[in-house]
């Protein structure tokens, strides 16, 4: 991964840490909502909910716009499907690795090596 993909995964990966922005995310992936209507679903400031939509919206997984004095959020489809690629990257990684571990497993083990460093299958 380039600097500005691995810069990118960290910001998507901060932004899904916490249970409360992953729950403005569900909600607003769900539809548009105004960020005064997200803050009366918690039990915290509106400042302390707009800091958590200033992050996902940092990390692309949401953007805002302006309609009269209302902020509105809406989720970004695509960045949640560049997660799921990341994901899946990561994924084939374990797997890889797994396999390599259940062939090590699978083959035979080697003959012992006596005290003269010779194999006892000599």
């Amino acid at each position: 991964m380039s600097e500005n993909e691995e810069k990118r995964a960290d910001d998507l990966f901060h932004a899904l840490s916490d249970r409360t922005r992953r729950d403005i995310l569900r909600r607003v992936l769900a539809g548009e909502h105004s960020v005064s209507t997200l803050a009366q679903g918690y039990d915290m400031s509106f400042a302390a909910v707009q800091k958590h939509v200033a992050v996902l919206e940092r990390a692309g997984l949401v953007s805002k716009r302006r309609s009269g004095r209302e902020a509105l959020a809406s989720g970004e489809v695509e960045a949640i499907r560049s997660v799921a690629v990341l994901l899946e990257e990561l994924e084939a990684v374990w797997r890889g690795r797994i396999e390599r571990i259940d062939d090590l497993l699978a083959a035979p083990a080697p003959a012992p090596v006596d005290g003269a460093g010779r194999r006892g299958d000599t």
